[in-house]
């Protein structure tokens, strides 16, 4: 008997902790590109790619197919037991890819979060060092390391300590929030003079484009600096590259924009197209550290995934990837402009390629964060049958992750349901008058 979705939400709310949370209350039966279908037959345009993991949409068929036939083979003798040549395709590939120019090697994995604990681990034996320095809004994980590293305290830290040591945070540059670059370089140098000294620092870790922080783009300047200041001390440079690669701002990396080479880079989500799998790449002078056995998980590689994929990695070409995340990325933002001289909610609209997001404030003052109109308008969205992520240090910004495949008509669908959500949430705020003497 089909289920409605408020039948499955009972039985959810039951049977899962929670711990796990949900934007919708709406559960999926099929989807395809950048559509969904519900339980009970609605269609809805998808902004989210499972959070940034469907650059190539729901469903490739030539994923599907790389996946289809790889089940009739085998799917799990374990990389560790008795490895396979797909794994070792994948690393040679995505060796090539990565923007490192020294000869690199590859760990394959199943969660972003084990890929950045593995580079931990990698910059730790490579340099002999312990300490690490991450960013404030910086998401890199729910496990006790990753959100040690991670700079956001709600909902992801707090009651869960005490987390490992040795891990400082940096203030992130983002000119919006009135961070610029010298003050983020300053607190560097702070961290170095006050609280560890560089040469017990084995890593600085960052994403070039903060993904649950709020869509912040790092400029190349500070890339570049950050750069040289690991190289002046000896530091591993880590780039978590999980949410912004594959693409998605109109590089391969982010990284590549500002010409920044990384010792270290983490990958994940859109690596397999829905499939869990994930990367860590690096120089082999860094790779090659690792003890034998002091790497590596039952599940790691598994040859689905793998195959999923090889499928996308040569999609990235047949299909101009980076090309189409260039366009929808001007087509987007300049949708979201309009809207934000109609709408003095927006604060701001940013975005580096197809990673976009705008900023929702009281009457355009980016010192008042409107973060209840925020999750109101993911939910009357949803309503309306577009599926919008939320993020940020001050949890009132939306991000936009379209499929990089989704068809320009069904993009357009969607950001006019985007104007009429935000049509009904901002005449449902309160009015604001000043105070009379």
């Amino acid at each position: 008997m089909q289920q409605t979705n408020q039948q499955w939400q009972a039985r959810r709310e039951a049977a899962v902790t929670p711990g796990v949370g949900n934007s919708l209350q709406v559960y999926i039966e099929k989807a395809r590109n950048a559509e969904l279908w519900d339980a009970e037959g609605k269609r809805y345009i998808d902004f989210a790619s499972g959070i940034a993991v469907l650059n190539t949409g729901h469903n490739h068929p030539k994923v599907i197919e790389a996946v289809r036939t790889q089940l009739e083979k085998f799917t799990h003798p374990c990389f560790q037991v008795t490895p396979y040549g797909s794994y070792i395709e994948l690393a040679e590939k995505l060796n090539q890819l990565a923007p490192i120019h020294q000869p690199a090697q590859t760990l394959l994995m199943s969660t972003g979060a084990e890929a950045v604990e593995n580079a931990i681990k990698v910059a730790r034996i490579a340099t002999g060092r312990s300490a690490v320095i991450a960013f404030r809004g910086a998401f890199h994980g729910r496990t006790l390391l990753g959100m040690a590293l991670t700079g956001k305290v709600q909902p992801y830290k707090k009651g869960y300590g005490p987390f490992p040591g040795g891990i400082f945070h940096a203030p992130y540059p983002a000119s919006y929030l009135g961070i610029s670059d010298m003050q983020a370089i300053g607190a560097l140098q702070g961290i170095f003079a006050a609280d560890i000294a560089p040469d017990e620092v084995a890593a600085i870790i960052i994403e070039p484009v903060q993904g649950e922080g709020g869509f912040y783009a790092a400029s190349h300047s500070f890339l570049r600096q950050l750069r040289q200041l690991c190289d002046e001390h000896g530091i591993v440079l880590i780039v978590d590259e999980i949410q912004s690669g594959f693409c998605r701002t109109g590089k391969t990396f982010a990284i590549e924009h500002s010409g920044v080479e990384p010792d270290l880079i983490t990958m994940a989500k859109s690596l397999a197209g829905g499939f869990p799998l994930s990367a860590l790449v690096g120089k082999q002078s860094l790779m090659a550290k690792a003890q034998v056995g002091g790497l590596g998980g039952t599940y790691a590689g598994s040859p689905v995934a793998i195959a999923a994929a090889l499928a996308v990695i040569a999609l990235i070409e047949e299909e101009q990837l980076n090309q189409k995340a260039q366009a929808q990325g001007e087509w987007v933002m300049q949708h979201l402009h309009h809207l934000a001289e109609e709408f003095d909610c927006i604060g701001e609209v940013r975005g580096v390629g197809a990673m976009i997001a705008m900023e929702l404030v009281e009457q355009r003052d980016h010192h008042k964060p409107d973060k209840a109109l925020t999750q109101a308008l993911v939910q009357e969205a949803g309503r309306q049958g577009l599926v919008l992520l939320s993020c940020g240090v001050r949890g009132n910004v939306i991000r936009f992750l379209i499929p990089l495949t989704a068809e320009k008509e069904i993009v357009t669908e969607g950001l006019n349901i985007l104007s009429s959500s935000l049509q009904v949430v901002q005449n449902m705020r309160p009015a604001k008058h000043p105070l009379r003497p």
